[in-house]
């Protein structure tokens, strides 16, 4: 049986979902990308159990089809954009598609319906979160992480970058690290 729920990316979520699972005495193979794979099948009651035990800590177990696999798309992008040394160089329309063995058109009509933006808008957030994460670990200049998150130009990104967060890149590097200089001679 497989089951789905909506958790966060993080060891922490994944432990947390881990022990509820041990706590019913339920074997998985797989706690991956809020899927968990049980190698028996689950009774009704141990099922509204889990439920409301991972409800308590946060965590939802989804049965919708719709919100599975919306979180299966949503999935795909945090891995994709977080967690990849390098983004795909295929379209993401591609890209998603063949992850999920779904027609494009569907998941994004679905997507779009459900959340309220496009799967493009969604990937475009994350994206600038990622860029805000590299500016604060200063390892890259801002051509180094246009490159690696396949922006055609600094120029894209920095326009993308504004038009999310009201600030040029740059700024927002000097923002973090004034706050960082502050915080430090408190």
């Amino acid at each position: 049986m497989v089951l789905y729920i909506k958790y966060m990316v993080s060891l922490r979520c994944k432990m947390m979902v881990k022990e509820e699972l041990k706590k019913l005495g339920l074997h998985y193979v797989i706690v991956d990308l809020g899927i968990v794979e049980i190698l028996e099948d689950i009774s009704p009651e141990k099922f509204y159990t889990l439920k409301d035990n991972l409800a308590i800590s946060g965590l939802e177990l989804l049965d919708d089809k719709k919100a599975i696999l919306i979180e299966k798309i949503k999935n795909v992008i945090i891995e994709m954009v977080h967690y990849t040394d390098e983004l795909p160089k295929v379209n993401y329309s591609d890209y998603i598609s063949d992850k999920l063995k779904h027609d494009y058109t569907y998941l994004s009509n679905i997507f779009s319906e459900v959340k309220g933006i496009t799967i493009q808008q969604y990937i475009i957030i994350h994206k600038i979160e990622r860029v805000k994460e590299l500016l604060l670990y200063d390892e890259l200049n801002l051509t180094e992480i246009a490159y690696l998150l396949n922006y055609s130009s600094v120029a894209h990104l920095s326009n993308q970058f504004k038009k999310i967060t009201g600030l040029s890149p740059s700024f927002f590097k000097q923002l973090k690290q004034k706050r960082k200089i502050n915080l430090e001679n408190l």
